[in-house]
């Protein structure tokens, strides 16, 4: 799920980031509040973690002028996604005018990780975007919850990305998805991958399903992208010529 973090405090937006991509959110942070209005603007948000304090555009009028924007004819695309303040001010009289002004939710500075984290996901939860109990595709598990993947009991140990992979695949088994696809939902705008990046990222993840036994889960669709392989348990034993077809099938392929 993609988040937008707008703190001016670098060494908590730092800390913020980092606790919520351990997660498996995937965060874009900014530090004054005219850019992240036109990312707002731009790119489309799951959640809004927005300082009140802020060079630029402060909160309480950021949030103002994103909810005013659900009555223009041609609306952001975040008009109505829920936003979290943050303020270092406890005063009652604060947080009522950073509610009223459309906030959903606040907390106050300094405030305990965890509890940014349970805030975050009652915030998705309320929006109807929590992350599924469990996911499967025969034996094998992904737990959004513990971001813990398993494979007939068995843990397996996967890279941050290797992990977004999966759960994307798993969470809409039957669409395609092309590199841009797969930029778009795991990676920042500031860390664009290449295509050969790419292609390892989907290497390394068939290759430990493999060798927990899962088989070929991912298929490569010629000239369009990647997708989870239809049936429980894809295609056993000598897996590799797979592999090695769909990384070479896709250097001569336009994936858009």
């Amino acid at each position: 799920m993609r988040i937008l973090l707008i703190e001016d405090d670098e060494s908590l937006a730092e800390v913020v980031s980092k606790a919520l991509t351990e997660q498996h959110y995937r965060v874009e942070t900014v530090t004054d509040g005219q850019t992240g209005w036109e990312m707002a603007e731009a790119f489309e948000y799951e959640l809004i973690l927005l300082d009140v304090m802020l060079p630029g555009l402060d909160g309480i009028r950021f949030c103002q002028k994103l909810r005013s924007e659900h009555d223009r004819p041609s609306p952001s695309p975040n008009s109505r996604t829920p936003i979290l303040l943050m303020t270092a001010q406890e005063n009652s009289t604060d947080i009522v005018i950073g509610l009223d002004a459309g906030a959903d939710d606040y907390l106050v500075k300094p405030f305990d990780v965890r509890e940014l984290l349970a805030r975050v996901r009652a915030l998705l939860r309320r929006a109807g975007l929590e992350r599924s109990p469990l996911l499967t595709w025969g034996r094998l598990q992904l737990d959004p919850g513990s971001c813990i993947v398993s494979y007939n009991g068995q843990v397996l140990q996967l890279t941050a990305k290797e992990y977004g992979l999966l759960e994307l695949f798993l969470r809409r088994p039957q669409q395609i998805f092309s590199h841009n696809t797969l930029i778009e939902h795991l990676w920042t705008l500031d860390d664009i991958p290449t295509d050969n990046a790419i292609r390892a990222h989907i290497k390394g993840l068939r290759k430990k399903l493999k060798q927990a036994g899962a088989g070929d889960a991912i298929a490569t669709v010629y000239g369009l992208g990647y997708r989870l392989r239809e049936g429980e348990m894809g295609r056993k034993g000598g897996g590799g010529d797979e592999e090695d077809k769909g990384d070479k099938g896709d250097k001569g392929a336009v994936l858009s």
